[in-house]
């Protein structure tokens, strides 16, 4: 599936979304958000759009995007009124590079009628639909039948198992009427989204089972901080490895000064961790213990990532392959040069009491020991050879 030029589904590479967490009638709020999602790495950004104002500013936020040389593709979060905002306003059907559809937020006694003017939209603009199924809002019809269904069984199942049911039978159904309505298979992602784990992975894993269609994986209201990414993590990344989802958004409710680029640098984190793929080069970097009371180390490790990120414009262009690079700054003699010498570049720190000395190993082998207070500027200057050298 071509999303705006990003490829989805089939061999193509697990994809990074986020969504923006502005009013989409603040056009520039909104173009901002983008823009700072974008340089972060998404490659795909979801915008609400839930009323005439937004709808009418989709077209603005996309042109200014584009005028400033961003080709992210942009997709249309749609609930409730969407049947009536997508006929409305036809330029911002055509603007979008995909729909969002849920349908458990597309009206009660009109619910087929809803979904398939916004099914017939997507099919005069040829635009792809991702039908997202969220159990916070399921389709409260399907789920009275199935729960009457299970009632009248021998041996009924448990509730929660026919919650789970409910959700891939929304998304399947769903996406057999959107194909009845004329919309192409291969213009159809799926997602059924849950805010626990373990249902995460059972509800995914049925979804597999019944269905070739592409998929998206992310927690709903995964929660704040180190509780959503652990959450996040725990969910997506056995489904990953079953090869189970094709694009992933991770789900982080933002705190007042948060940076909403942390999500999509997770989601990276995650994907690369699980060797998936590569967005920028890991730093190794020890804990620290009692041999390590300075926290020189620490600061330089955290020196050299901010350094690495800060290049990485520069050398994904010029140096491709870079991304895959592994450097290793390591706090005393126990571990280090064992550490780094496995990286492609690493530098091993003194402990409290050991020699004042660091040795940096390349590919394996020493290749120098640093001393002195430069030392952090002569590593950046090393690291900056070895890439210009090994990628270049």
């Amino acid at each position: 599936m071509d999303v705006g030029g990003v490829l989805i589904g089939g061999d193509a590479p697990v994809v990074v979304q986020s969504m923006t967490n502005t009013d989409t009638a603040d056009v520039q709020a909104t173009f901002k958000q983008v823009k700072l999602l974008a340089d972060a790495g998404s490659e795909l950004v979801r915008i609400t759009v839930n009323h005439e104002a937004a709808a009418r500013s989709v077209p603005e936020i996309i042109q200014r995007l584009r005028d400033e040389g961003y080709s992210i593709p942009i997709v249309g979060d749609f609930h409730y009124n969407g049947h009536l905002l997508l006929t409305k306003y036809s330029d911002t059907a055509e603007a979008l590079a995909k729909l969002r559809i849920n349908p458990g937020n597309v009206g009660t006694k009109r619910r087929d009628s809803n979904f398939q003017q916004i099914i017939r939209v997507a099919i005069d603009y040829d635009k792809p639909v991702r039908i997202g199924v969220n159990w916070g809002s399921l389709d409260q019809r399907l789920l009275t039948e199935l729960m009457d269904e299970n009632a009248s069984r021998e041996r009924p199942k448990e509730a929660q198992t026919v919650l789970m049911d409910a959700l891939v039978e929304s998304a399947m159904r769903s996406a057999e009427l959107a194909e009845e309505t004329g919309l192409k298979r291969d213009r159809i992602i799926l997602s059924t989204k849950v805010s626990a784990v373990l249902e995460l992975i059972e509800v995914y894993k049925m979804l597999a089972d019944r269905s070739d269609y592409p998929l998206h994986l992310g927690l709903t209201e995964a929660g704040l901080g180190t509780k959503g990414i652990v959450a996040t993590t725990a969910g997506v990344a056995p489904l990953l490895l079953a090869g189970i989802g094709d694009t992933i958004r991770v789900s982080l409710t933002p705190r007042p000064e948060g940076d909403r680029a942390e999500e999509v640098r997770v989601a990276q984190q995650i994907l690369q961790s699980l060797g998936i793929r590569h967005f920028e080069p890991q730093v190794t970097a020890c804990p620290g213990c009692g041999r390590t009371t300075s926290t020189f180390f620490q600061e330089m490790a955290e020196d050299i990532t901010s350094h690495i990120r800060d290049m990485m414009p520069i050398w994904k262009v010029d140096y491709p392959g870079v991304e895959e690079m592994d450097v290793a700054v390591m706090g005393c003699v126990v571990n280090g040069p064992g550490e780094s010498k496995q990286a492609n570049i690493g530098i091993s720190l003194p402990g409290t009491f050991e020699e004042p000395k660091a040795p940096v190993y390349i590919d394996g082998a020493h290749a120098v020991t640093l001393k002195g207070e430069g030392l952090v500027d002569e590593f950046k200057a090393i690291l900056k050879d070895y890439v210009r050298k090994r990628y270049g």
